[in-house]
């Protein structure tokens, strides 16, 4: 295997939490979230999904929890769940109660938008502590408390760590501190300099999310930028990805932030060149190609897919397995060494028939488990 780079940064010391099965903050690996689209009171439904996102590399889920019928559903859904089940609770503190009741794993609170909200911390801290269920604080732009709108004018980044840290106190006062925070908003560079100051002010553990960060396109750029740059300082304990497209597509970019940063076991990447006059193959078809007959595949299997002869050598010598194209052939190498030259027709078939072999020697080497890692150029 090619070796890991360093990580950019150390990671913050946080405080750790569980939330079911899965630790957060501390020296845990950072975790993705997403959440269900589907009405919580349809369970049938919300469950399908769950599975939906376990499937894609979920690990913790959230779902809302507006009225008593998605309330009542939470204790068969937490109990079916393959993934810790987080309530997201807004307006109404009753909720708040049914889901620890529940046996959800986490509730997530809006302090901006729960009426009363303060006179119910006690009651609330103390059930909390009492079954073992966390609570995640999570303010939003959208949703800031009135008298902090009032104090600054706007959702500056000053008044999101105000309104996270107070109601932080609030469950200090009675003794809980089993708690992470999220302050999200929708710009980026708002969203960096809160999670920053938030860092610098708390030893809680974070929970990193651009807020109606947009359709995919939009969304993918806005998160990557924000986490990149605050998950390559150290700051970050758990992540969730919001767009607007399907919850295992958050997954899947929140996955791939992660990878990207060495803060996760590497699977199937695509690293391809733009393509330009030198190349003498259809580099995008044979990247598709490639990463569509390995899907699926468990071992962390770097392959180098090469569209001329400029880095193509040397980018599949780097590799596990890897292939240099041009003139109608290409040279495939494993470990380093060209084993065969095949013609372009055979091209494909020839890497996915070598990853197999390679995959099925790391399985009985015992290497751990993950999907494959790609090079295409």
């Amino acid at each position: 295997m090619p070796s890991v780079p360093t990580k950019l940064a150390e990671r913050r010391r946080s405080r750790q939490i569980q939330v079911g099965t899965v630790a957060v903050g501390g020296d845990a690996p950072v975790s993705v979230q997403s959440m269900t689209t589907t009405r919580t009171a349809d369970i049938g439904a919300t469950l399908q999904q769950i599975a939906e996102l376990t499937a894609s590399g979920c690990q913790i889920v959230r779902v809302a929890c507006p009225t008593q019928d998605d309330a009542d559903a939470l204790a068969t859904i937490a109990r079916k769940s393959q993934i810790p089940v987080i309530a997201d609770i807004h307006f109404q503190p009753k909720y708040v109660f049914a889901a620890i009741d529940a046996g959800c794993a986490a509730v997530r609170v809006n302090p901006g938008n729960i009426k009363q909200f303060d006179d119910k911390v006690k009651e609330i801290a103390g059930a909390a502590a009492a079954s073992g269920t966390p609570i995640r604080i999570g303010v939003n732009a959208g949703s800031l408390d009135a008298r902090l709108l009032k104090k600054y004018g706007k959702a500056t980044p000053e008044a999101l760590v105000e309104s996270a840290l107070w109601e932080c106190s609030l469950f200090e006062e009675h003794g809980f501190r089993d708690i992470k925070i999220s302050v999200k908003h929708n710009d980026p560079v708002i969203m960096v300099n809160a999670y920053r100051q938030l860092a610098a002010q708390c030893d809680y553990p974070l929970h990193l999310g651009v807020t109606e960060a947009g359709p995919a396109f939009q969304g993918t750029i806005k998160s990557a930028v924000a986490f990149g740059a605050l998950l390559s300082e150290g700051i970050g304990d758990t992540i969730r990805v919001s767009l607007s497209a399907p919850p295992a597509e958050e997954v899947k970019v929140g996955t791939q932030i992660l990878e990207s940063l060495n803060l996760k076991q590497r699977r199937l990447e695509i690293v391809s060149c733009p393509s330009c006059g030198r190349a003498q193959v259809d580099v995008y078809k044979l990247a598709e190609e490639v990463t569509a007959g390995l899907d699926g595949m468990e071992v962390p299997l770097r392959v180098a897919v090469m569209g001329c002869v400029v880095n193509g050598p040397g980018e599949a010598r780097e590799a596990d397995l890897g292939v240099a194209s041009g003139n109608g052939k290409g040279q495939i190498f494993v470990k380093g060494e060209v084993i065969k030259t095949v013609p372009e027709s055979k091209i494909v078939e020839t890497l996915i028939d070598e990853a197999m072999k390679i995959a099925e020697q790391m399985e009985r080497d015992g290497v751990a488990s993950g999907e494959p890692e790609v090079s295409v150029s």
